[in-house]
Formats: structure tokens, sequence, C-alpha cells
């Protein structure tokens, strides 16, 4: 690792409110430890996951193919158990994503006793306006949102992403409002019609809404999801299985300004030798 390396995992470690931060760094059919208040070391799950030599924080990145993912069972989820009715966090990860839907990082689970949905950070979630973009999914009752059969409580960025190019991505929520950043940029998008909510009870034309900042004023549960990366738990198994590379991957108990979150973007990825020999 450079020492340019490590001055960009060091400035992440030292921000205030981070509960882990995993840089990828370990050889496939090994656990992959975080720094930050705990190792959280996540486990390997439906098959190896391989290392790339390539990735923005320390040279490496995890390859998440064929339906591979991480998990940390929720009895050793400890600070990452984010809750609470005014209660922040952000989710930031550097990924290369080569396409479909697909889940980063969170606590996140649609399916098990009616849903244990909490915090999750996905990208490409087309079904309520959030196609090729960042989404930033927050519950707090654990299941869908009502009428839908679906959550549709996620913020969803302006820009959307490139397939195949390293990008940094990421989520916060203050307790009321929930932002997607695409590449330390927060776009706000102007209130529009939601895909998929007309004909529903009390919602004959449909939701309007701003998908960015999303206003959710609910808050966190405590509901009892696994931390899972590259994955969640749908009514048929494992799904939103994320294809491509993750480089790392970072969470906070708080919401990240967005000038934070800018500056992260370009000390990791625009001052960042690699970055720039890659793009």
């Amino acid at each position: 690792m450079s020492c340019k390396e490590d001055n960009q995992l060091a400035g992440l470690q030292e921000m205030d409110g981070l509960v882990a931060l995993w840089d990828f760094k370990e050889e496939g059919g090994k656990a992959r430890k975080a720094l930050g208040k705990g190792g959280f070391p996540l486990k390997e799950m439906n098959g190896e996951i391989q290392r790339i030599p390539e990735g923005p924080l320390s040279g490496y990145s995890a390859l998440m193919e064929n339906e591979a993912y991480f998990s940390l069972g929720h009895e050793k989820t400890a600070d990452l158990n984010i809750y609470g009715k005014n209660q922040g966090v952000t989710v930031m990860a550097w990924v290369k994503w080569e396409g479909k839907t697909g889940f980063v990082g969170g606590m996140w689970n649609e399916y098990t006793d009616g849903g244990k949905r909490q915090y999750g950070l996905f990208v490409d979630l087309p079904h309520y306006n959030g196609a090729s973009q960042v989404c930033g999914h927050i519950s707090y009752s654990g299941g869908p949102t009502p009428p839908f059969p679906y959550s549709c409580d996620y913020a969803a960025s302006k820009q959307k992403l490139t397939k195949g190019k390293w990008h940094n991505i990421a989520f916060s929520y203050d307790g009321e409002y929930i932002k997607a950043y695409l590449d330390g940029v927060f776009e706000e998008r102007a209130p529009e019609l939601i895909n998929n909510t007309k004909g529903f009870e009390g919602l004959p034309d449909g939701l309007i809404h701003s998908k960015n900042p999303y206003l959710f004023k609910d808050g966190m549960g405590d509901n009892g999801s696994d931390f899972t990366v590259g994955a969640v738990v749908l009514s048929r198994g494992m799904g939103n299985f994320f294809n491509g590379q993750i480089g790392g991957l970072a969470v906070f108990d708080r919401e990240l300004t967005e000038n934070e979150i800018s500056e992260i973007f370009q000390k990791t990825m625009v001052e960042n030798p690699f970055m720039n020999k890659e793009q």
C-alpha cells in the first residue's frame, strides 16, 4: 500500500461518526475486516469472492459475481445497528458497476417476518424512479410502504452511473431527508410522478414526490436485519446481487454534510494516482 493510500484511509478513519470502513484488501476465501469501531468481519456467502488488484482505497477490490455476497449476522452488528427517530446515517461506497439492480451495503431484509428493512445503499432501483441511479433506502416499520407492495422510501440521485467506471456513491439521512450522491455531488430533483404508484387506495393519480432529497420523517427502525454487502433477502431468497467490483464501503452514524462528501470524493477519486491512471 502506498503512502497516498495510507493517507486516504487515515483521513477517513479520523472522521467523526465512522462506524466501519472496509477496503477489501483481503484475498478471496478470507473474511473482509473493517477499520473503525470494530472489525465487523464480512463472511463470504454462496462461494468465494475473488480479490482484484484494482481499487481506489487499498489498490484492491472484491469482484462481485455469480450471486456471491458478504454477510455479518445481526447478533454481530453492534454499532452498525443504527436506528432511531432522529438518528442520522451515511453509507458510502467505491464501486465499479457493470449493470442491473444491485445492493451495495446496509441492514436491509425485504422478506423475513414481513421485512426487516432498516437502511441500505443500492444502485439501479427503477420501480420507483431510480433507474441506473444511486439509491439510499430508509425504513422505520421494516415492511413495504403502504399501500404499495414494496418500499418506495428512497432517495435517487439525479445523475446516472456509467457502467464499467469507478464511482464514489453515497446516501445520507438526518432523520428527515434522505439525500443521494454520485461522485461527491448532490443534485436536487423536482417533484415528479413516481412510477408504479397509480391506482392504489387514496392515490388514483399516483404519488408526486421529490426523489432527491426524499422527505422521510419516520426515522429508522430497530428491525433485526443482518448486515449484508452485495445482496439482500427477497421473497425468492437472496437477490438484488451487485454486479461489479466494490473497492470500499463506509458507514457513519451521522449525516455527512455535502462538503464532507465532496471532500471525500476529491481526496479518494480525484487526487488519487490510481484513479488518474485508470480513468
